[in-house]
């Protein structure tokens, strides 16, 4: 049963329908709808059901139904125009420009049919007295279309020069549309400047910016403005993403993704809307999507992914290769029925020429949840290397490359000596390389190269270098201790140690040898130690991004982990300072140019920082880190300084050094350069953007967030650090008011935000924020989901202060999304929580916003002046018991003003229209004494509340006003005046006041006159 018995039911339900979101549900209720209008026999219920049909047909994918109602609306017209009322009138021309667009847009429409609408609207136009802006904007577009630029040139000049009407699309729709044609003819600098002010929200409509912000994405990527770019697409994309009819603006957002180097958010676009595949109501949206999805399709193939399984038409599965061939096909098809029609090949040159970009950026971090960039698996790194003139590897060249590579530390030493080994294959070496080739290798195996150590080492005793063959024995010690045998790597290397100084002292090894077997026992100590203290393990967020490429190439620096924790054993302590300070007493000072024995140095300095960290000496250390970290950096190994500054930047920012920490960090991104592994690069920027928005600075504290949730996702760790960079981004974007960019980097947190892993006060604060940024975007449903979300969790927590505050933010979502006993609910809950924390601020408020809440339902005046006067009792209750903190005080006097006001508003709102005189009269009365009570509240406040005892004076005025007492309204009026005399002009508050103050006293004398 419809229930549609009269006009006003019927233009009810064409409301209603009007408000459901675009798509075949929403077409066949019109449907409906123009049937039932039919029924009641009423012309004008027909004419606004098939203006109804037409435009819920033009704002979905079944556009080429629009031709039938407005044929019937147009026949209608010419025969009964008396049954079109002033706005239909107006609509039916208005129309004329879709069914234009509407004609170019469907391929079967013959271009002649077109050419002869265009004089019909020219022609119906000049009837109706309308300016010829809105023909010459639709002449433009057929021009355009076809590739006629020479018309399309005129018809855009008599476009813009033409009066703006009633007809005229509206500022924003024309910017756009002005716009494209700038980016069309490769001017993308003077684009970008047409569309500033729809970008910038100065002109808005139903599809305004949505469209705006897809068309700048590529002219933006173009100019190089990669960060506008990104929040171009964020921001678009979620104006897009629900709405049906906008399938070309979101293609624009697949060709963003496969042009940046984020083809998998590309995937996940397409998996979205699987039925713009196949939706063939729009064709020329359908060409520009396709064309867009080859693109992205043979991307994937470019990158060694054309096996890929992709999202795709419904119905079977798909691979990379597949969709992009089957896209290209139907693409070019649907380009063809258009240049026939056109008479040109246009259509099709402008299609390949899309499906033929090059990505313009290589990737573009979005800071947004995505799958990792899907990348084919890697080959076997090139080692470089010379050949022979029969083309055979020349084993010394890559012997010397070697032996230079890990002389000076690079950290490719392992894979060069890897190619040598490879190279080496049935060849004869000596002694000296194969231990060399062998003892590499055993680097490379970490803690599993013990045996290959020791066989490295009876092959440097049997190249005649005692003191190698004992360094690489003190490495099988060390990767022992690695692998958590600390005494029987302290024993292993005991004589290693003694041999290695008797032959020192006796010149029969040198500094580096001897330096070496000295590192490796100071490193075995430092293990003990920190395996006495556990708790001390994971304090250096950063500390696995170098450690696999240790000094010499060993198997890493010793301070592993470390922290501030109670300090171990003395004895443990002391063993490894004297260690360390013996290996310094051999090392220290030292001016060669061997760069293995200048790293011994820093790295000591750097054990050291860690044993004073241990006992509690954090200054100590600070300075400590920083000596080993400059001595890297001295000694042209920079990469090996990041460790320690980061661990250095801990400390500081413990220690309160903000600049020190803000340093330490910049420094450790700069010197970790190529070498730092993905999530140590991850965990850097992560710190200093917290660092950076510790210190309020948002805009680069964002930036920071962004390449620690890039190089996050990199690793493999989305789910865990990049969520927290995500969680950390959002919030930096939120304090911008970036609402939209913020909500979809929140958004995409919160899937992998965990009370286990990140804490549930980041899972609230996440929703928190998210509810504060779809509140600035007028989604009032949603952010009251989020922050019920948000409240549920912290309604477990100790402490109620959170949970009373979302509870109070959900109520005001509520309230704005339209759903008052769901807002009351949460208010009053937010209320008792207000009471049971003793917080009357926030107890007042919620007892008003019920009582505004209240006075909107029908018979609901009783309710909320009853409401409002509990809030008032509220406040004088407690100002009865005494306030201590006169601070405290005033805001509770502050508080009961504002709450007088509220009420003397709420009174005067609460007369109804239709209520006797002596009623309204009364209501009005009433008013004036809350709103009296407010001044006199104010007043005792003295200047500290002058603009509220102000703006309660002029409330006042006008009440006097209504109440026909002219002069009583005049007095307050100069009261206001008065209390700004000598006020300056950039006091806006008080401009305004006078400003009202003046009107009032006009109004007042004309009263009076009368």
């Amino acid at each position: 049963m419809s229930g549609i018995t009269d006009f006003d039911a019927l233009r009810r339900a064409m409301a209603e329908n009007s408000e459901r979101p675009e798509g075949p549900a929403r077409n066949a209720r019109a449907e409906e709808l123009l049937a039932e209008a039919e029924k009641l026999g009423i012309p004008l219920a027909v004419v606004e059901a098939l203006g109804h049909q037409l435009k819920v047909y033009n704002y979905s994918s079944e556009k080429d139904k629009m031709f039938v109602p407005f044929a019937r609306l147009l026949r209608m017209w010419d025969e009964r125009p008396e049954d079109f009322d002033e706005y239909e009138v107006h609509s039916l021309h208005w129309v004329f420009k879709w069914m234009s667009s509407g004609m170019l847009d469907q391929p079967h429409v013959p271009l002649a049919s077109i050419e002869k609408w265009l004089g019909e609207m020219e022609h119906r136009y000049r009837l109706a007295g309308h300016s010829e802006r809105a023909v010459r904007s639709a002449e433009f577009s057929v021009a355009a279309h076809v590739g006629d630029v020479p018309r399309a040139q005129r018809a855009y000049t008599a476009w813009l020069a033409a009066d703006r009407d009633d007809m005229a699309d509206c500022h924003a729709c024309e910017l756009h549309g002005q716009g494209w044609w700038q980016a069309e003819q490769e001017r993308d600098a003077e684009a970008l400047l047409l569309w500033r002010p729809v970008l910038e929200g100065e002109f808005t409509c139903a599809h305004e910016p949505h469209t705006v912000l897809a068309s700048s994405l590529v002219p933006l990527l173009r100019l190089g403005r990669t960060d506008e770019a990104r929040a171009n697409h964020l921001r678009g994309f979620r104006l897009v993403r629900s709405m049906e009819s906008m399938r070309g603006a979101y293609a624009d957002h697949v060709e963003f993704c496969a042009l940046t180097g984020n083809e998998a958010r590309g995937l996940e676009l397409l998996a979205e809307r699987p039925a713009y595949f196949t939706d063939s109501g729009h064709p020329r949206s359908r060409l520009e999507f396709l064309s867009v999805v080859t693109l992205l399709m043979e991307r994937l193939d470019e990158v060694g992914l054309g096996e890929r399984q992709v999202p795709g038409p419904a119905g079977r599965t798909w691979t990379a290769l597949e969709l992009a061939a089957h896209a290209r096909a139907e693409a070019l098809a649907l380009a063809a029925r258009f240049d026939e029609r056109n008479g040109t090949a246009y259509v099709s040159e402008r299609a390949r020429a899309r499906m033929a970009q090059r990505p313009l950026v290589d990737r573009l971090p979005l800071g947004v949840r995505a799958a990792v960039r899907p990348v084919a698996a890697p080959a076997a790194p090139v080692v470089p290397v010379a050949v022979n003139d029969a083309a055979e590897p020349d084993l010394p060249a890559l012997l010397a490359a070697a032996r230079r590579l890990s002389d000076t530390l690079r950290p490719n030493a392992v894979e060069a000596w890897a190619a040598v080994s490879r190279a080496a294959e049935g060849a004869e070496l000596d002694a000296r390389d194969r231990a060399e080739i062998v003892d590499h290798e055993a680097m490379d195996r970490g803690p599993e190269g013990a045996e290959l150590f020791e066989r490295a080492a009876e092959l440097y005793a049997e190249a005649g270098d005692p003191g190698e063959a004992l360094a690489a024995r003190t490495r099988a010690a060390y990767v022992r201790a690695l692998a958590g045998r600390v005494d029987e790597a302290l024993a292993a290397v005991a004589e290693p140690y003694d041999r290695v100084l008797a032959l020192y002292a006796d010149d029969a090894t040198e500094v580096r040898q001897t330096a070496s077997v000295l590192m490796g026992r100071a490193r075995i100590l430092m293990r003990r130690v920190h395996e006495a203290n556990e708790s001390a393990e994971g304090a250096g967020q950063v500390n696995g991004a170098v450690e696999e490429a240790g000094p010499a190439g060993e198997s890493g620096p010793a301070g592993g982990g470390g922290s501030a924790a109670a300090p171990s054993g003395e004895t443990v302590l002391g063993d490894a300072e004297a260690a360390v300070r013996e290996l310094l007493a051999l090392v220290g000072g030292y001016s060669g140019a061997d760069v293995r024995i200048a790293s011994r140095e820093a790295e000591a300095r750097a054990m050291l920082a860690e044993l004073a960290v241990q006992r509690g000496d954090l200054e100590g250390a600070v300075e400590l880190f920083g000596r080993a970290s400059a001595g890297f950096v001295g000694a042209g190994l920079p990469w090996f300084a990041v460790e320690y500054e980061a661990r250095l930047a801990g400390l500081a920012h413990h220690l309160g050094d903000i600049a020190e920490a803000e340093r330490a960090l910049r420094a450790a991104l700069e010197h970790g350069g190529a070498q730092l592994e993905a999530v140590g690069r991850a965990q850097l920027h992560l710190q200093l953007g917290e660092v950076l928005g510790g210190r309020g600075l948002s805009v680069e504290a964002a930036e920071h967030a962004l390449e620690a949730a890039h190089w996050a996702d990199e690793a493999g760790e989305g789910r865990t650090l990049g969520a927290w960079a995500r969680h950390q981004l959002g919030g930096f974007l939120l304090r911008q008011g970036r609402w939209a960019e913020a909500a979809e980097v929140l958004e995409s947190a919160l899937p992998d935000l965990t009370a286990e892993t990140h804490g549930d006060g980041a899972v609230v604060q996440t929703q928190w924020w998210l509810g504060d940024c779809l509140s600035e975007l007028g989604e009032h449903r949603e952010a009251a989901e989020r922050r019920l979300q948000a409240a549920e969790t912290a309604r477990h927590w100790p402490e109620q202060h959170d949970h009373a505050t979302l509870a109070h933010l959900a109520a005001e979502s509520l309230g704005a999304a339209g759903l008052p006993a769901e807002a009351d609910r949460a208010y009053a809950r937010a209320g008792e929580l207000w009471r049971s924390l003793g917080n009357v601020h926030g107890l007042v408020r919620s007892l008003r916003a019920r009582a505004w809440l209240a006075l909107r339902a029908d018979d609901g005046a009783d309710a909320a002046r009853e409401l409002m006067a509990a809030a008032v009792r509220e406040c004088e209750s407690v100002l009865g018991d005494g306030v201590d903190d006169e601070e405290a005080r005033e805001r509770l006097v502050a508080e009961l003003g504002h709450t007088h006001r509220q009420f003397g508003d709420l009174l005067a709102r609460s007369a109804a229209e239709d209520a006797d005189d002596d009623s309204i009269r009364a209501a009005l009365e009433e008013a004036l004494a809350q709103v009296g009570e407010a001044v006199a509240v104010f007043a005792s406040l003295g200047d500290d509340a002058l603009h509220s005892r102000t703006g309660a004076e002029l409330a006042a005025g006008w009440l006097e006003s209504d109440l026909s007492r002219p002069a009583r309204a005049a007095a307050r009026a100069r009261a206001v005046l008065a209390a700004y005399d000598g006020a300056g002009d950039a006091d806006g508050t008080a401009q305004e006041r006078r400003t009202e103050a003046e009107q009032m006293l006009q109004v007042v004398e004309e009263q009076g006159a009368d």
